[in-house]
């Protein structure tokens, strides 16, 4: 299989700045709504273009008997750590804080790929230790290896239970755009209420909008809903340093597939039922799976994806998407993209905000069928 077919590149001449739209910061969602599932929804008819204002309360009698509904199931780790940096050659003298965003799990045992910050001066051997909120220091880990754009690769101090350490002194990784510190609150509503497996460093966001209400109402529609896993990683926090689309890669993601997931997409590929997909996590999900195993013989696996999508990109299995609203030149308004047409995407994302919707994690969603 080559590398453009797996990756899914289009090879249209268009730019990066060709997505680019005007965004007010002030419809950038700081908080969630007050309550889950409260959110405005936007409706796109991919065929047409045209587009409808609504509510996420609607969502489920969008959806028709013998849909599939696919849902992410990562569950988001307390990622941001905060860390005193210590030199060897200086005794172990305390310096400075330092701020670790851990992205992914490395290959060796409690190793870990991260963004260090500031992370110029911060060199292969040294010691960077986590001290809990009393200041006894829980965690050390040593560098490893330096990347571009503070990368690093740490290995941490054997513990006995690491995640439960995180729980106590890691934050909530809110992304850059939302101006403020994490709160106890972000803990609940920066997760989805069917989140499962642990291991990501941000929210799958469109599934934020769900509610276990919601869920029984889509089921009672008799629509089948199927879980995978895609854990989100640095890609999320990576810029887009090309200026041509044909040029943009995209960090490997881990996902999995379930033998109950495969089943039910199967089934739904052969009988010709609509798969929707959960979030633009789902997307990359499927779209990777679909080509390296035909649709409807799909077998469960665990593997890791680059797939990038953008306008020109055929879909072999998603035929309605629910998503929130994307940063301006990014990958992911690419893929929104690529279902509608960059016109028509623009279009729409020029009345979501002539509408003042909410944009971005916290912010409102869109329904493109």
């Amino acid at each position: 299989m080559s590398g453009a077919v797996e990756e899914g590149r289009s090879m249209t001449g268009l730019r990066v700045a060709d997505f680019d739209y005007s965004l007010p910061e002030e419809l950038i969602a700081q908080q969630p709504p007050p309550e889950r599932g409260e959110s405005r929804m936007l409706l796109m008819d991919r065929a047409t273009g045209t587009v409808r204002d609504s509510r996420f309360g609607e969502f489920p009698s969008l959806l028709n008997a013998g849909d599939l509904l696919v849902l992410n199931d990562s569950r988001v780790i307390p990622a941001r750590l905060y860390a005193r940096r210590t030199l060897r050659r200086e005794r172990e003298k305390p310096m400075g804080r330092i701020e670790v965003m851990l992205t992914e799990p490395a290959a060796e045992a409690n190793q870990w790929r991260a963004l260090v910050r500031p992370g110029r001066k911060i060199a292969n051997g040294e010691r960077l230790v986590f001290p809990a909120p009393a200041g006894e220091v829980v965690l050390t880990a040593e560098v490893l290896e330096r990347g571009p754009f503070g990368e690093r690769l740490l290995e941490f101090a054997p513990v006995e239970d690491f995640f439960a350490i995180l729980d106590r002194i890691g934050h909530v990784p809110l992304p850059p755009y939302i101006h403020r510190a994490d709160a106890a609150a972000d803990r609940e509503r920066y997760q989805t209420v069917y989140a499962r497996e642990r291991g990501s460093v941000a929210a799958p966001t469109a599934g934020l909008h769900f509610t276990p209400q919601t869920l029984e109402a889509i089921g009672a529609r008799e629509v089948e809903i199927a879980h995978v896993t895609l854990h989100v990683g640095l890609g999320t926090f990576a810029p887009i340093r090309a200026e041509r689309v044909d040029e943009v890669r995209l960090h490997r993601e881990r996902y999995t597939l379930s033998a109950p997931a495969a089943d039910a997409l199967n089934r739904a590929a052969r009988e010709g039922r609509r798969i929707v997909a959960v979030g633009t996590t789902v997307v990359r999900t499927l779209e990777s799976i679909a080509r390296r195993m035909e649709p409807g013989q799909l077998n469960p696996h665990a593997g890791a994806t680059e797939i990038f999508i953008s306008p020109g990109f055929e879909f072999r299995l998603v035929r309605a998407l629910l998503t929130n609203f994307h940063l301006p030149q990014s990958s992911l308004l690419m893929l929104v993209s690529a279902l509608t047409g960059r016109d028509q995407m623009l279009a729409a994302y020029r009345h979501a905000v002539e509408a003042r919707y909410r944009f971005f994690s916290y912010g409102d969603c869109m329904f493109i069928a």
